[in-house]
């Protein structure tokens, strides 16, 4: 008697076995706690930003920090959650082409948009981590008087870029396998 490899259920997110279901698994926790994050962060920007219109325009009260606290919140929410995006397929994506596409060649088209993807993001990454270090060993500060460190905003893109590759790099992985399986 044969058992046939499992299916997804209606509903519920399929789950793999073996070394990419594990993966899967961390980093789906990963992108959960990102996403926290995330949202928390932009609700922070949005009161920093409220609370800086109140003050400056009821109290005439000066505030130098909420333009750089909101800008670092919401570029901690954007680049720290680009993997949940890209793990629920949440980007956007044009249909007109898939449609008129066989599945073999669309399988293929797939498979060539993750690979440029996960070139280009890995390049970034890269691109963000060096400017993280040039920050850090030179104690970089934007110019404004409240003057937080560079090292912030790099950080936060460093490690949003770098889950994002992971993620890209695991469905590519995936999709490869898939690939296999079916040949």
């Amino acid at each position: 008697m044969s058992v046939d490899p499992p299916r997804p259920v209606a509903g519920q997110p399929f789950r793999r076995e073996g070394v990419l279901g594990v993966l899967e698994r961390a980093l789906e926790a990963i992108n959960r706690v990102t996403l926290f994050f995330g949202m928390t962060s932009l609700v922070v920007a949005s009161f920093v930003l409220t609370y800086s219109v109140f003050s400056r325009y009821l109290f005439k009260a000066a505030t130098d920090w909420q333009d750089e606290v909101a800008v670092f919140c919401i570029v901690g929410a954007v680049f720290l959650c680009g993997a949940w995006v890209q793990a629920q397929r949440g980007h956007v994506g044009i249909e007109a082409v898939a449609s008129i596409l066989s599945p073999s060649v669309n399988r293929i088209r797939m498979i060539a948009v993750d690979l440029m993807s996960l070139a280009f993001c890995g390049f970034f990454a890269w691109k963000s981590w060096t400017l993280f270090h040039e920050a850090w060993v030179d104690k970089m500060t934007t110019s404004s008087t409240f003057s937080p460190p560079l090292t912030i905003p790099y950080g936060l893109m460093g490690a949003g870029m770098t889950l994002l590759v992971l993620q890209l790099l695991l469905q590519s992985v995936v999709r490869l396998a898939e690939t296999g399986e079916r040949e």
